[in-house]
């Protein structure tokens, strides 16, 4: 007994630590979980287009032209992608401040222009710094405290996962007629709202325990380097997963009309099946062009390209089955933490495991708030008669 009341002291400091932090990732990824039908749905005007069964694109170079003259003279393209027929084409621009502390500093400008594929005219101008779906992301992701709050998360995802395992040890029963309210509510008319918040804290969190816990260890990939190098390494069978190799454009050739087109046009050969093409602006003549086709239901199996961005010649392509199996894994890491690995079903998952993560640090402050009174209330009440 002594053994699990200690433990539950540390599952109380724990909690109490970390459990801000806890809430506002789970609130945060019950929204994030469902993002891409959301954008869909409240973003229409400015996502999709109308279109004509087989009417062509135009040229990505006027449709880079049209983004930057509606951009302004202050910000240049940086990124074009392409998505599958009646959705608009989006250009972006992405600059940081590396000495900003938290999101609106460490982001100089971030905007995402939406230009019509076919008619190259700009549907609408966004400044994503401040969309709400961005500010959503921030929040879970670092908390809007760019590198500090990326630290902070990732150690607060270590607390949850100490939670995770001392609340496994609390809520294990002792015995079979203890069982019994463990694994499913049992609640009568005159069941107290104490006995009912306990129990949700104790029968949603052993159910929500497992998906919690790889949705923590998926998160911690993100949150530190060795973490993420230490997984891959494993993975390989002790093997590091290598660097991937740096490519420079050749300045000195002749520039090829139309080269983003005939680069789109080799990214839709190899990778016919995707439906979302990435290509990059480089900033200067002799950076290399990078470019990934990947599918929005298996994120996980994209393929990588680089091209001279003179000539447009494939330097490097890379495709998801000739990876390690490591980076295999690691390509995973975003599928698997969101549930898309697993379509609707594990998105719905998803959903609520993180909704549940959300509500037990409430659940369980209520649980030492109702008891810290009930320790208090007995000194009040000699203090009101004394003998």
């Amino acid at each position: 007994m002594k053994l699990k009341k200690g433990i539950g002291k540390i599952h109380l400091w724990l909690g109490l630590s970390s459990g801000l932090v806890v809430f506002i990732l789970g609130f945060t990824g019950c929204i994030l979980a469902f993002e891409y039908e959301l954008k869909d749905l409240f973003y229409k005007d400015r996502i999709f287009t109308e279109h004509k069964p087989g009417e062509p694109m135009a040229p990505v170079s006027r449709l880079l032209a049209s983004a930057a003259q509606a951009l302004g003279k202050d910000f240049k393209p940086d990124a074009i992608r392409f998505y599958e027929p009646g959705r608009n084409v989006q250009v972006g621009v992405y600059q940081t401040n590396e000495e900003g502390w938290h999101m609106f500093s460490h982001i100089k400008a971030y905007k995402t222009v939406y230009v019509n594929p076919y008619t190259a005219r700009v549907v609408y101008v966004e400044d994503t710094k401040y969309e709400f779906f961005y500010l959503v992301f921030s929040l879970h992701y670092d908390l809007m405290l760019a590198r500090t709050g990326e630290k902070i998360v990732g150690w607060a995802t270590v607390i949850f996962i100490g939670l995770l395992i001392t609340g496994l040890v609390l809520w294990w029963p002792k015995n079979k007629a203890a069982a019994r309210q463990r694994f499913a509510f049992r609640w009568k008319a005159t069941t107290q709202w104490k006995r009912k918040n306990y129990d949700l804290h104790n029968i949603l969190g052993f159910y929500a325990m497992l998906l919690a816990l790889l949705m923590a260890l998926t998160g911690l990939v993100w949150a530190f380097t060795w973490f993420d190098n230490s997984v891959q390494w494993l993975v390989n069978g002790g093997k590091h997963t290598p660097k991937w190799p740096s490519f420079q454009s050749d300045s000195t050739a002749t520039p090829k009309a139309a080269v983003y087109d005939s680069i789109l046009a080799h990214m839709k050969q190899q990778a016919p099946n995707e439906k979302t093409y990435y290509i990059s602006v480089p900033a200067t003549s002799s950076e290399s062009i990078y470019g990934y086709a990947q599918s929005l239901n298996k994120n996980y199996k994209w393929t990588g390209f680089y091209y001279d961005q003179q000539t447009g010649k494939n330097l490097w392509l890379n495709r998801y089955k000739d990876r390690l199996p490591g980076d295999q894994l690691r390509n995973m890491n975003f599928d698997i933490h969101t549930g898309l690995i697993l379509g609707w079903p594990g998105r719905i998952l998803a959903f609520c495991a993180s909704f549940i993560a959300a509500g037990l640090p409430i659940t369980g402050f209520y649980i030492w708030w109702g008891r810290k009174k009930k320790k208090i209330r007995p000194a009040a009440s000699r203090d009101r008669h004394p003998d």
